[in-house]
């Protein structure tokens, strides 16, 4: 019996390492920064009587900026991006690409939050990876990224790499399985 309990524990121990990339933004750390810029908006002088808001919507993971002219919108996204920042998250996770809204005597603006890794940038990441020459196979699942190899340096490696390139959005590296 005991050359059965040494195949179980070697076929046990047969996974090879791996390693998730994704994009998941802490919220909790939006939240905090989104409430310092809350009572920054309160002191500030120049924005005191604009009757800019700040909400945030976390079923949608977006924010929603009011005031009374655009230059006070940019004021308050500024605002936001610095005290988030701050707060330790990552401000390219903000998608400010919506331009501000005219609504009666208020302007609005809408900040989407990224959220996964899109397919372009999945394949820009897994193209980078393979020509790193690294014995590692990358393989796109949904809005992740797993990485396997057999040796844990190759993965810690791809992070470095990774960590090293801009692709447009913050990458985290979890679900380290060795």
């Amino acid at each position: 019996m005991p050359g059965v309990y040494h195949l179980l524990l070697r076929k046990k121990n047969t996974t090879m390492p791996s390693l998730d990339i994704s994009n998941k933004p802490d919220l909790q750390q939006l939240d905090n920064g989104l409430n310092t810029a809350r009572k920054e908006l309160l002191t500030r002088y120049d924005l005191k009587d604009s009757g800019s808001e700040i909400e945030f919507d976390k079923k949608n993971s977006s924010i929603k900026i009011t005031s009374d002219i655009e230059m006070h919108v940019d004021a308050v996204v500024d605002i936001i991006i610095s005290r988030c920042i701050k707060q330790g998250f990552d401000a390219m996770s903000f998608d400010l690409t919506d331009t501000p809204q005219a609504s009666g005597k208020t302007v609005i603006k809408s900040i989407k939050i990224k959220e996964g890794i899109d397919k372009e940038t999945s394949k820009k990441i897994t193209k980078k990876i393979k020509d790193s020459g690294l014995k590692v196979q990358p393989a796109i699942m949904d809005d992740i990224i797993r990485v396997s190899s057999k040796k844990i340096d190759d993965l810690q490696a791809v992070m470095a790499l990774c960590r090293r390139e801009d692709f447009g959005v913050p990458l985290q590296f979890g679900n380290m399985k060795s």
